[in-house]
């Protein structure tokens, strides 16, 4: 398993929680920055999906 993908789950784990707080509080500059991080979480998952399945591939 690639490394991205796992990195990516912890990534959209806090993003989300960073989201969750923004929500709580009221602070929409967190919600936005957690946001971003979820995202940014999910396309490092996909990119590590896709390592996965090339590096499959060549076997």
């Amino acid at each position: 398993m690639d490394n991205n993908r796992i990195e990516g789950a912890v990534r959209q784990a806090k993003g989300s929680i960073k989201e969750a707080a923004g929500k709580i509080t009221g602070n929409v500059q967190m919600q936005a920055e957690g946001r971003a991080e979820k995202i940014a979480g999910q396309l490092q998952g996909k990119y590590g999906q896709t390592n996965d399945a090339f590096s499959r591939s060549l076997k």
